[in-house]
């Protein structure tokens, strides 16, 4: 019997067990970059290559409404998010984060996340030990919270722990899951109330801040949008951004492992500075892949996948993918000094248009922050005690096992 007329099996526990390698490894037994497979007990298409980005973003052919699996709004992303609705729903959404974009927003979040990083480095020096994603975690939570405007007194180790903790459990059973779904549960309830006492006046949020908007935005029925969904979205701003801290411990393992880059991020090299953070994106694994529910029956390449079934787009295939990159198990920046990445082939945050699409709209934010992030870790003086490095392919989302831990800390 021809191979894609077999049966399919489903693959949701291989791809449990096998974390980032688990759909390039299939990829590679396709040479059209194409697999059929059966995940969560629906038919499955995974794609990668910029055609096939631009055939996932397709609205014709994917909608997000019921495509992302429950464990993960209960954890990730949170029920209603902007991240489940499609066409004039998530257009009118979106509107509520594409301010976020404007250079002028990202330069004011920057310029909070490395005041509260300055602020914590000088207290470094006194302590025997500093764990790098730990500690990315409470600034980027500190920096994000007075930029959105959140009210000072903002407990921010809690929620520097819960928003970690969102993300960390996202995309596993077990613990890690269960710590995130509490943390969520926590928040939302918390940032709910302070939406309600910022409509009925007990709080007052700084004018257009993310706060204000957020409590102000009206969705498509023209009414404000219920506390706990106001909430979620708040939320979709503070976890993302807390979310750099992985970023954060990679940079310093790249600083680690090559040395000789550490010049010229110290130098103030500002197009360094952005091609080290492209190059940490996307040498380094967070998401390993997307997912749609496919609107019609679809065919990409040969093989085809019947509406309602699931397309994926390989994430940390694409990112790692010889004819995009040519040597992509090397970490070199210098690539992206040569020509800047396209839309569509470095999607670590998703592909296609973050105005009118489901890319990221906080792509821009991360790049700045780990573009400043990255320049203060270079000229920060340290000693990188022995510990565990390693980064486990099969731990979804990975990270160095040890945080990333530092001795002798001495500020600039």
């Amino acid at each position: 019997m021809n191979e894609h007329r077999r049966p399919l099996m489903d693959r949701t526990l291989p791809l449990l067990t096998g974390g980032y390698a688990w759909l390039p490894d299939r990829m590679r037994e396709s040479s059209d970059r194409v697999v059929r497979t059966r995940l969560l007990g629906r038919p499955a298409l995974a794609v990668r290559g910029p055609q096939a980005v631009r055939f996932f973003y397709d609205e014709a052919h994917v909608r997000r409404h019921g495509a992302i699996p429950g464990p993960v709004l209960d954890t990730l992303f949170g029920q209603g998010a902007v991240h489940t609705l499609d066409a004039r729903a998530h257009r009118t959404r979106k509107e509520l984060f594409l301010p976020l974009l404007a250079p002028a927003r990202v330069a004011g979040l920057t310029e909070q996340v490395t005041a509260a990083w300055d602020d914590a480095v000088r207290t470094w020096g006194e302590r025997e030990r500093v764990v790098l994603f730990d500690e990315a975690g409470v600034v980027l939570t500190r920096g994000v919270c007075r930029w959105a405007g959140l009210p000072a007194g903002t407990g921010t180790q809690p929620l520097a722990r819960d928003l970690v903790a969102m993300v960390d459990g996202f995309a596993t059973p077990g613990p890690r899951h269960f710590r995130a779904r509490r943390a969520r549960h926590r928040q939302e309830a918390r940032l709910a109330r302070l939406v309600q006492d910022v409509r009925s006046g007990t709080v007052t949020a700084p004018a257009d801040s993310v706060l204000d908007r957020v409590s102000r935005h009206r969705d498509t029925r023209d009414e404000p949008l219920d506390p706990r969904t106001a909430a979620v979205e708040l939320l979709n701003v503070l976890r993302p951004t807390a979310a750099v801290s992985w970023f954060v411990a990679f940079a310093a393992h790249a600083l680690h492992r090559w040395p000789a880059h550490r010049e010229r991020l110290r130098a103030g090299d500002g197009a360094f500075a952005t091609a080290f953070a492209h190059e940490v994106r996307r040498f380094y694994p967070f998401a390993p892949f997307l997912g749609g529910r496919t609107v019609r029956d679809l065919t990409w390449h040969g093989e085809s996948v019947p509406a309602g079934g699931l397309l994926l787009l390989d994430v940390y295939g694409q990112n790692h993918d010889e004819e995009l990159w040519g040597d992509p198990y090397a970490f070199r920046p210098q690539r992206f000094l040569d020509r800047p990445p396209g839309p569509d082939e470095l999607i670590p945050q998703g592909g296609g248009d973050p105005r009118t699409g489901h890319r990221c709209p906080g792509e821009p934010i991360t790049i700045g922050l780990l573009e400043s992030l990255a320049t203060r870790l270079a000229r920060l003086d340290y000693q990188v005690p022995d510990q565990d490095l390693t980064i486990p392919l099969r731990r979804v989302p990975t990270r160095p096992r040890s945080g990333f831990a530092i001795t002798g800390v001495r500020a600039p």
